[in-house]
């Protein structure tokens, strides 16, 4: 029976960090690696705080010289049959780039809490999504956390995912610096009776063993190389449905739900709806409110899952809009708009729903988005529903024209 995921007195007061290391904790990893940066620094020494004092039975926790070192170690642990955790962000996530790609070709069941972070140069540790977004193609599932309770969560649903025997994809659980990792909030721990209800223990069929001799991350000529990358592509779909699965089984044990792949919010009359990921929706949410307390019907599509991405799930609920707006703190330099713009846009365009639909790159190296900033971006997506005109589709917010 689920509990009352209202009931406060099972909550209590800590920083987000410690909330994702508490919920890494419970998942019984065997195997941690990581290099700390900030702002994912607090995560590792948490764990580490939590080795020290032996409440991670059975796990070791590796310490390494750089964070292409920690993915590196992981890959080994988790080829040798070891459920495997890091966390990292930014400069640190560009340092694994390669080995990323081994993680996936390998199809390694690796959860790592991205906190996203601003890229350099020029050199800046604030919150955007850049890091995460620039790994989209490297085969890593991700997924994008709204608040705290449910960047920690969303731990415990990556092991449920990525472990899964027709996903087996490593998988990021990607969190807003700063803004999420450091903030103090009411957020429930799950306990370990509770994590070991919903999280069964990692059992792979395939691993390294010297008494079963097999091979991993071998040549692969081109007679074979494809076959390995459609078989990725096809346990990324696989975890469609899965991730929905995770959702609903975690609501089950705990009563929490954040929505599967995605969420929407006053969606079901809007008019104008605005997309985003990541803590920006609760802002987002905030101004709705107002334009629904006044009788507008404007709603928010939440996107969890980011890779796979939801292209079905995203369109049916965007089908009876009269205009949609992305906002999203990431550009694809050279196209001029967002990744999640352009996703949606792809996935809309061999059907027949036509919707007007435009662009807001924020926040970029932690710019603060406030309640004004998403009231004009709201005025004017009003103006393309009434109009069905589009003056400009992708657009950065609040450029300052003294500094160009």
């Amino acid at each position: 029976m689920a509990v009352n995921p209202n009931d406060k007195s099972k909550m209590t007061v800590v920083e987000g960090s410690y909330a994702v290391a508490h919920a890494a904790k419970v998942a019984r990893p065997q195997v941690i690696s990581a290099y700390p940066i900030t702002p994912q620094t607090h995560i590792v020494e948490d764990l580490s705080q939590f080795m020290a004092d032996g409440d991670i039975p059975g796990c070791e926790y590796i310490n390494v010289e750089s964070e292409f070192s920690a993915i590196s170690a992981l890959i080994g642990a988790s080829a040798a049959g070891a459920r495997t955790y890091s966390a990292t962000t930014s400069q640190g996530l560009f340092l694994m780039h390669e080995a990323l790609f081994n993680a996936s070709g390998m199809r390694l069941p690796i959860v790592m809490t991205v906190v996203n972070r601003a890229v350099g140069a020029p050199i800046n540790i604030w919150n955007d999504q850049q890091d995460s977004i620039a790994q989209r193609d490297s085969g890593w599932i991700q997924l994008y956390a709204e608040d705290t309770q449910e960047a920690a969560d969303m731990v415990l649903q990556a092991f449920k995912i990525c472990e899964d025997k027709n996903v087996l994809l490593p998988i990021m659980v990607c969190m807003d610096g700063f803004v999420l990792s450091h903030v103090y909030e009411p957020v429930v721990l799950m306990d370990q009776k509770e994590a070991d209800e919903y999280l069964p223990p990692f059992k792979p069929d395939h691993y390294l063993d010297p008494k079963n001799p097999m091979s991993f991350g071998t040549l692969g000529d081109p007679s074979v190389y494809t076959e390995f990358r459609y078989l990725q592509e096809q346990a990324m779909m696989n975890a469609l449905p899965i991730i929905e699965k995770a959702a609903d089984d975690f609501k089950n044990v705990t009563g929490r739900y954040y929505g599967g792949l995605i969420e929407g919010y006053e969606l079901d009359d809007a008019e104008v709806v605005i997309v985003s990921f990541g803590s920006l929706l609760g802002t987002i949410k905030d101004v709705v409110d107002e334009y629904r307390a006044n009788g507008e019907k404007i709603g928010v599509l939440k996107i969890r899952s980011f890779r796979p991405f939801p292209t079905e799930a995203v369109n049916n609920a965007l089908k009876n809009a009269k205009a949609v707006v992305v906002v999203e703190k990431d550009i694809s330099i050279g196209r001029n708009e967002g990744a999640l713009f352009t996703e949606i846009k792809a996935g809309l365009y061999n059907t027949p729903t036509r919707i007007p639909m435009t662009s807001y790159m924020v926040g970029h190296g932690g710019r603060d988005i406030r309640p004004m900033h998403i009231r004009e971006i709201i005025e004017a997506t009003k103006k393309v529903a009434e109009t069905g005109k589009i003056d400009v589709e992708s657009q950065f917010n609040e450029v300052k024209e003294e500094l160009l």
